[in-house]
C-alpha cells in the first residue's frame, strides 16, 4: 500500500491546491482506489465519497442510473464515462472518477480478458482510457488497476491545469 499511498498523496495535494473534490465509483478494483485516497491524512478536504459499483443493483441503488445504463455492457470507456458523470452529480464533486473491468482469474461475461479495465475522469474536462495488464491474477490486477487509476487521475488533473 506504500506505493499507492505515495501516488494518492501527490494526487490529494493537487486536489487540495486546486480546492477540488473527487467522488469515486469503482468496480473491479474493489474499493482499493478509495482506500488509497483515504489513507492520506487530510483526505476529507478532497474526497467526498464513493462506492463499489459491482452489480446491476448497485448501478440502480447507489447511482440511480437509468435502465439503459444499468443493462448496458460495462467495462467500456463509454460506460465508465456514464458512471463517472453519475457519481460526480450524485455527490456534487468537482471530479467524478470511474473504474470498471475484469480482475480475473477469468474474463468477464462480455468477453474481456482478465486484466481489462476502463477508467474515466469527468469534471472541467472528460477523459477515458483502457488498460490491459495481460495478467490473470485477480489480486495483482486489482492493485494494478488502482495504481493506474491514481496515475490517470493525476494526469487528467495536470492536463486540466
Amino acid at each position: 500500500m506504500d506505493r499507492l499511498t505515495s501516488l494518492a498523496s501527490t494526487l490529494g495535494e493537487r486536489l487540495k491546491t486546486r480546492a477540488d473534490t473527487v467522488a469515486v465509483a469503482e468496480s473491479s478494483a474493489g474499493g482499493l482506489i478509495s482506500a488509497a485516497l483515504l489513507a492520506v491524512p487530510g483526505a476529507s478536504a478532497y474526497f467526498l465519497g464513493g462506492g463499489v459499483i459491482y452489480t446491476h443493483s448497485a448501478r440502480l441503488g447507489l447511482l440511480g442510473l437509468p435502465k439503459e445504463a444499468i443493462t448496458m455492457r460495462a467495462a467500456t470507456e463509454e460506460y465508465a464515462l456514464i458512471v463517472a458523470r453519475a457519481i460526480r452529480e450524485r455527490l456534487g464533486s468537482t471530479w467524478g472518477f470511474s473504474e470498471t473491468g475484469a480482475s480475473g482469474p477469468t474474463g468477464n461475461r462480455y468477453g474481456d480478458a482478465p486484466g481489462h479495465s476502463c477508467f474515466a475522469m469527468v469534471g472541467p474536462l472528460e477523459r477515458s482510457m483502457t488498460l490491459e495488464t495481460g495478467l490473470s491474477d485477480r489480486e495483482e490486477n486489482m492493485w494494478r488497476f488502482t495504481g493506474e487509476s491514481l496515475s490517470f487521475m493525476e494526469s487528467v488533473l495536470s492536463e486540466a491545469g
